[in-house]
């Protein structure tokens, strides 16, 4: 079945101007039903929680729901192992300074050079209490984590192992259950960024079997805020990062200063209902199980997102002045639609001033994965030019980038 773009790009306001929106990767557009969500609170519970009266056991139970959703769509054991955070950086930061504490001097910690820096640059700082890292560089042939490569880094002394799920520059899926299978046999954690990810694939952190897991709402059609999972073991023996007298078991809160955003988090319902309204607009029974109809959703998505990323992707390939940095293939099984490439002998940045007078907006730089650019010698040119696809964009837009590019390539 193909997906109905007239029904989707209705769910998203923005949607109805005549912008394209091609840096996805960078931040979604937002669900009406999330903005709907958030004057809900405002105009009916926007109290503080913690009191027993009427509106604030409202605010309390909005919240609540709000978690819970999000835990349904990461198929977490606990809803309470979901922990809402203003930001997948400062969930990060903040689980490093956390993990830190029950780290020694001479303990190990494995990053990689392919991750966006906010999985790279809060471990790091841990060498300041004596904290060895090392780093799995990704393989310069394939783009790809390769394991032959992360095989000679661990040690007795390898407490964690951070990487990516999907690259934000080459756009690629790592085999994270593989990997994780791996890094557990040698009794090492580890803490995925799924931020580049969940935007185009159902997360299932039991599958997966992750420690951490961690990703943007606003990547995801949401607020501005990021959520943080963690099992359930690991969370209750973490020290907490609140109030001091915040009991050890009294997880998530414990590693919330100030509680979470009320608002913001009440309307990440509004994804959840997305996702049902999808399947069943597209003939999916309400009576299936909550899975089965987001499952179904984004089926949907990555079937009409292949289809966009192939054409983009052979237009480029076809450009004897192009390359393009990442798997060039447009196989669902091996990427997303995040596409990247440079053209020969031009900064990245004369690209994107040629595109954004035509209401489209791209993206060009390192994306914060210095560590690519540094590696591929782009950043003499400035990075690399990003075309990131969403669910919503249709392939009228893809071939309106195209003609431009054919007119300024």
């Amino acid at each position: 079945m193909e997906l109905d773009l007239s029904f989707i790009r209705r769910q998203f306001p923005s949607l109805r101007d005549d912008y394209i929106y091609f840096d996805n990767a960078g931040g979604s557009q937002t669900l009406k039903r999330v903005m709907d969500k958030i004057t809900e609170y405002y105009m009916t519970s926007d109290v503080q929680l913690g009191g027993a009266y009427s509106v604030s056991l409202k605010a309390r139970e909005r919240v609540n729901k709000g978690t819970a959703q999000i835990a349904t769509t990461l198929n977490a054991e606990h809803t309470n192992e979901v922990i809402v955070g203003s930001s997948s950086t400062a969930l990060i930061r903040l689980f490093s300074i956390v993990i830190g504490r029950t780290l020694n001097p001479g303990d190990e910690i494995i990053v990689t050079n392919c991750d966006h820096e906010a999985n790279i640059s809060a471990w790091k700082d841990l060498k300041k209490q004596g904290v060895v890292i090392k780093i799995w560089e990704f393989d310069t042939t394939s783009l790809q984590l390769e394991l032959k490569d992360l095989k000679p880094l661990i040690s007795d002394k390898t407490k964690l192992v951070a990487f990516c799920h999907v690259s934000n520059i080459f756009g690629t899926i790592h085999p994270v259950k593989k990997i994780t299978e791996f890094i557990h046999s040698h009794g090492v954690q580890v803490f995925v960024d799924g931020v580049a990810y969940a935007p185009h694939r159902l997360v299932d952190v039991q599958d997966l079997n992750v420690d951490f897991y961690v990703y943007s709402i606003y990547k995801v059609f949401g607020p501005h805020l990021g959520v943080l999972y963690g099992k359930k073991k690991h969370l209750l023996k973490l020290p907490g990062i609140n109030h001091n007298f915040i009991a050890a078991d009294d997880i998530p809160y414990k590693f919330q200063p100030g509680g979470p955003n009320y608002e913001l988090t009440y309307s990440l319902c509004g994804i959840l209902d997305y996702y049902k309204a999808v399947a069943q607009h597209h003939g999916m029974l309400a009576t299936e199980t909550l899975r089965k109809q987001m499952q179904y959703a984004f089926n949907l998505f990555d079937k009409h997102e292949e289809k966009l990323t192939k054409v983009l992707l052979d237009y480029l390939s076809a450009k004897q002045n192009i390359r393009i940095i990442g798997d060039t293939g447009s196989d669902v099984k091996f990427r997303v639609s995040t596409v990247s490439f440079i053209v020969n002998n031009t900064k990245s940045s004369e690209i994107d001033a040629k595109i954004h007078p035509h209401k489209i907006g791209i993206k060009t730089g390192d994306f914060y994965a210095k560590g690519i650019t540094k590696s591929l010698d782009l950043d003499r040119i400035g990075g690399v030019i990003r075309v990131s696809m969403a669910h919503y964009n249709t392939l009228k837009e893809v071939n309106r980038l195209i003609s431009i590019f054919e007119t300024i390539l």
